[in-house]
């Protein structure tokens, strides 16, 4: 099967592509810029030129593509506003995909976007799910909740280095999943026909809450961990603050994404008709917990080696 990957140079879409070539699929993968993305086309991947907000490319794109996953978001670093980049680019690559003729979307959302419109990126996921439902697509919905990889530079990172933990809000429950977890997901959904027209929760083994995960940290690494809690009310000062600016505008969408994050709401879901519908086994998918300890014995590990490299170049240099 030809699959377009639509945002493969992101954490989760780069997964998706290696995923797909692995379980034998051509992979094409659009990008906005090819000269960024050799590591795609050395794993097998055809690279295509596209922008969402640019038809005419997506149609060049999708032209023998039996099926699209599309794993695209907007970057913080996006001038525009998410309604621009997400939305409207959404609504570009759907008539795109009507045109060329491709029935098969794969389409990664957010879990309880519909609760949370007033949120911009949480309303177009919703909005987007919506348009699909009324369409004649053969889609699969994705809902997840947050990343583990996220959790790496949120938590893990600080606490090794000593730094200050930032977060944000009430504690809020949060079933973290790895990327690699989630591209098994999407990939699997364009061999099973029962997940045609269908929206899956799709989230990590166990919900953990700030504390949780800062305490998983401090173990793994051996460190205290020093966290600071910023309240409510400043993360809404700080938003209506870059609101009225034109080019902070996206930072002030972001901002608003704390709501979810920070409101208290536990970010979980049952799995069990998820891991039925796809194939996947629960007891393959990786827990925080091991997770982190993963990553704080490779990076331990590193630090050692760094240091008793130094220890023999300083060694090297004495007179005697």
């Amino acid at each position: 099967m030809q699959v377009l990957v639509v945002g493969g140079t992101g954490t989760l879409g780069r997964q998706i592509a290696r995923r797909a070539l692995d379980q034998g699929h051509e992979v094409r993968c659009m990008v906005r810029s090819p000269r960024k993305a050799p590591f795609l086309q050395e794993w097998g991947c055809e690279l295509t030129r596209g922008d969402l907000l640019e038809p005419a490319s997506l149609d060049y794109a999708l032209d023998g593509v039996d099926a699209v996953i599309d794993a695209a978001t907007s970057r913080p670093n996006d001038p525009q506003s998410v309604y621009v980049t997400d939305w409207d680019g959404k609504l570009n690559l759907l008539r795109a995909c009507e045109r060329a003729e491709v029935k098969r979307f794969v389409f990664l959302s957010l879990l309880g976007a519909e609760k949370h419109r007033d949120v911009p990126l949480m309303d177009i996921k919703y909005c987007t799910e919506k348009l699909l439902k009324e369409s004649d697509f053969d889609y699969t919905i994705l809902q997840g909740a947050a990343f583990m990889q996220g959790v790496i530079s949120q938590f893990a990172i600080p606490v090794l280095e000593s730094q200050t933990v930032w977060v944000s809000g009430s504690p809020t429950p949060i079933a973290y999943m790895n990327t690699q977890d989630m591209a098994r997901f999407a990939v699997a959904a364009l061999d099973h026909a029962e997940t045609v027209r269908g929206s899956f929760p799709v989230v990590g083994p166990k919900a953990w809450n700030t504390g949780e995960v800062v305490q998983l940290c401090e173990l793994a690494s051996g460190k205290s961990a020093r966290v600071f809690r910023v309240p409510p009310v400043l993360m809404r000062l700080m938003e209506g603050a870059c609101s009225f600016f034109e080019p902070a505008v996206n930072v002030a969408e972001r901002l608003a994404f704390a709501e979810v994050t920070g409101g208290g709401g536990a970010l979980d879901a049952p799995m069990e008709s998820s891991y039925s519908h796809f194939g996947i086994d629960a007891s393959e998918v990786t827990g925080l917990e091991e997770y982190i300890r993963e990553y704080y014995d490779t990076i331990l590990k590193r630090l050692r080696a760094m240091e008793a490299d130094l220890d023999k170049d300083a060694k090297k240099k004495l007179p005697f």
